[in-house]
């Protein structure tokens, strides 16, 4: 347990770094961009290689996929309803942090709009986090360091650059500093927690059980990557960022291998 609360610190201070890096200054958009792009290309081989065939060798088929897809579709449904949340301030064109209209915080709204569009941000910001760091205490349960420590790399670093940039999007929109470094501490502490119950979760499951949870970790990151990062990347990046991802997957498809 102590263990899988020390991976889930680990994962989470690349929210709080990003975040403060993101309060003093604004980092070139194609370098966040290709930091986005690596961290994606890691979680590609860290799902596919790692989660799903830990899945598959745990569960049989059904569970299995059965597991992934209701992991995806939990995550699509979840992050409709939080971007039409979000949506409702008039500073806003979308539930990320990122989505401000220009001259945002000279844009009047009321107080319960942005409360509402305040908490479907932090509740999204989770939403991308909680899947990642879940699948970390997961792995670590199942399979040990080694697949951990692949996840941990990966979620570290696509924590980094998204908080980052949230955290400028933030200001541009008019929120306080004390304002987004609480928030991101919040979600921090979500993501720290995910990762715990994760590892508590497989106690005591039967494999059928265990496969479908590895699984619904995977679907859920794969629909974050095709939702958020892998978009964000190329918008900010260009055609570049596809060499960072595929450099991204060869690292972690080697660090999966050196681990055992």
């Amino acid at each position: 347990m102590l263990t899988a609360l020390l991976y889930g610190v680990l994962a989470s201070a690349g929210l709080l770094a990003g975040a403060a890096i993101g309060l003093v200054t604004s980092p070139p958009r194609r370098l966040v961009a290709a930091v986005v792009a690596f961290g994606s290309g890691v979680l590609v081989s860290a799902l596919t290689f790692e989660l799903m065939e830990e899945a598959f060798a745990e569960g049989s088929p059904v569970f299995t996929i059965g597991g992934f897809l209701l992991g995806a579709v939990i995550y699509v449904v979840a992050d409709v309803l939080l971007e039409r949340m979000a949506a409702r301030s008039p500073r806003r064109e979308g539930r990320d942090p990122r989505d401000v209209v220009a001259g945002a915080e000279h844009v009047p709204q009321t107080a319960e709009q942005a409360t509402v569009s305040g908490l479907a941000l932090l509740v999204g910001a989770a939403l991308d986090g909680i899947p990642e760091n879940a699948a970390i205490g997961i792995g670590l349960a199942a399979d040990g360091p080694g697949l951990a420590l692949v996840l941990l790399g990966a979620v570290f670093l696509g924590n980094l650059p998204a908080s980052m940039s949230s955290a400028v999007g933030m200001r541009q929109e008019g929120r306080s500093r004390a304002y987004i470094l609480a928030a991101w501490g919040a979600v921090a502490l979500v993501c720290t927690l995910a990762t715990v119950l994760g590892y508590s979760l497989l106690s005591g499951l039967s494999p059928n059980l265990i496969g479908a949870m590895l699984a619904l970790a995977a679907g859920g990151i794969l629909a974050m990557l095709a939702d958020t990062m892998m978009p964000e990347a190329f918008q900010n990046g260009g055609p570049l960022v596809a060499l960072a991802t595929a450099v991204g997957f060869a690292c972690a498809f080697l660090l999966s291998h050196l681990a055992g």
